[in-house]
């Protein structure tokens, strides 16, 4: 079974991150970058059905600009085969993700798809439910436990209830929580190894797919600076300021 993830560039997590003087977007000159945390949920588990013999091949895709290799590198050191690079310098949003993506399941023909449920950048969490309407593919969305059983995966999904078992046929689209898996580190002789695995570049064109943006950002502002706290006494003064000063009661 050839299972198909897709991997995005990000900010690393521990940045703090730095919006522009003007306003139009975030700093990126000089900031660390590093693969979407929900990514490296998603290809751990895609190299965990390997392992277990379920999973006989892994793609892995990213869409951006050259530096974007690697972080499919990063994958393919991960236990990943070979990496599919889209690549683009213009801004690429959900539907176009989702389109690009499409193409690629459209000439891959994954069994089952793997993505994290959504990115620490933008935190749109629309592109997998969008491939998955496109593709014409079930869906299995913030998944915290995957089971392929033949021709089906059962997905468990975390909800505001507790947790919901979907059964899928497959092929399907699967996002990734964070309780699904624990990410490895690569090891330095697996990241040598991946140095010599195939990585296929590709565009946006050559997929015939348009990435015009289509929303477009008025203005990113840093969240505002919030005060410090206070201690009180007692419960009496805990409600005295919270009827009095914030008026919440």
């Amino acid at each position: 079974m050839k299972v198909l993830v897709a991997v995005k560039r990000v900010i690393d997590y521990n940045v703090k991150v730095r919006v522009k003087p003007d306003n139009s977007g975030v700093d990126l000159a000089n900031v660390k970058m590093a693969m979407n945390p929900f990514c490296e949920i998603a290809v751990e588990e895609a190299v965990r059905l390997k392992e277990k013999g379920v999973a006989t091949e892994i793609v892995v895709v990213s869409i951006g600009p050259k530096a974007c290799q690697e972080q499919i590198r990063t994958a393919l050191a991960l236990g990943a085969d070979r990496g599919i690079h889209i690549e683009t310098d213009a801004e690429v949003q959900s539907l176009e993700a989702a389109k690009l993506l499409k193409a690629v399941v459209d000439k891959e023909e994954p069994k089952l798809v793997i993505l994290g449920k959504q990115s620490i950048d933008t935190d749109n969490n629309q592109t997998g439910q969008m491939l998955a309407a496109l593709a014409g593919m079930g869906q299995g969305t913030f998944a915290s436990e995957v089971v392929v059983d033949g021709d089906k995966v059962n997905v468990t999904r975390e909800v505001d209830g507790g947790l919901m078992t979907v059964a899928l046929n497959l092929p399907a689209v699967v996002t990734t929580d964070l309780r699904l898996n624990e990410p490895r580190y690569a090891s330095l002789p697996n990241i040598m190894k991946a140095k010599k695995k195939p990585l296929d570049t590709t565009t946006p064109a050559d997929l015939g797919v348009d990435v015009a943006v289509r929303l477009t950002t008025l203005k990113v502002e840093a969240p505002a600076t919030r005060q410090a706290g206070i201690k009180v006494a007692d419960v009496a003064e805990l409600v005295d300021k919270l009827k009095n000063e914030a008026k919440v009661i």
